[in-house]
């Protein structure tokens, strides 16, 4: 966030709230919080409709109708401020789901509880937002965006630290690489048909699965995942070593 020299700022889209702005931006004030929260709500869909790096601050601006680019700019700083912002509170309210799942998992020490931390918080908390919503789809986005993929990473809370360590101890069996592998295989299973149920609901609603049946069919896929057993892998055919060698560049 943009903090502002200690003097009055007028907040284009906040017709007549002049801020004084002596400790940075007053976010309690009701025009404040009113342009913050059609900000983030313009940004997160048009950013889950036209990805990243489709959408500019003066077009957030005017979906959000709270003025032109300076609004944007004054309440989020650049592109990476404003899509942290758009992330946090729906990671903080998934968290909040997660930690008693991730209390029972610690107990049992079993794969399917761990996985069940990884997926059910997410699809509760699409659940339990309404229709027609962007978080999964945007989250698609994110992932497939150079300079943004790190971002839910580097957001994470506390659960998500836990789900991972939780996942590594029941697998202590899977070299570390093959691991990171599954890690990705159950990330894009989860985003990408998070992504999907979340799109043909908007479409359709009446003939899109739930997020219970979704969640369902992910925990049973993404428990496959890291439970299927590891063929052998080869090493190279030393038939070939030599030739490889001499034409190696």
């Amino acid at each position: 966030m943009i903090r502002p020299d200690p003097t009055p700022v007028r907040v284009p889209g906040d017709r007549g709230c002049t801020h004084t702005a002596t400790a940075g931006i007053d976010d309690t004030a009701p025009s404040t919080v009113t342009a913050r929260a059609a900000i983030l709500a313009a940004a997160e869909r048009l950013y889950a409709d036209r990805g990243i790096f489709g959408v500019t601050h003066r077009q957030v601006g005017i979906a959000a109708r709270v003025g032109d680019i300076s609004t944007v700019t004054y309440h989020f700083g650049g592109k990476s401020g404003l899509v942290r912002a758009v992330v946090r509170p729906h990671l903080e309210r998934i968290d909040l789901k997660c930690r008693p799942l991730v209390d029972r998992a610690v107990e049992s020490g079993d794969v399917r509880q761990w996985v069940s931390c990884l997926v059910r918080p997410i699809s509760e908390h699409l659940a339990e937002s309404g229709g027609p919503t962007w978080f999964a789809r945007f989250i698609a986005q994110l992932a497939v965006t150079p300079g943004f993929r790190d971002v839910l990473n580097e957001e994470r809370l506390a659960s998500s630290v836990a789900v991972v360590k939780g996942l590594r101890g029941c697998l202590p069996e899977l070299p570390s690489d093959l691991r990171d592998r599954r890690n990705a295989m159950a990330r894009q299973l989860l985003v990408g048909n998070c992504a999907e149920n979340e799109r043909r609901i908007a479409a359709d609603p009446d003939h899109a699965a739930s997020w219970q049946t979704t969640a369902e069919e992910l925990v049973d896929a993404i428990t496959a995942i890291y439970l299927a057993p590891v063929a052998a892998r080869p090493g190279p055919d030393v038939n070939t070593v030599g030739a490889n060698r001499e034409v190696a560049p």
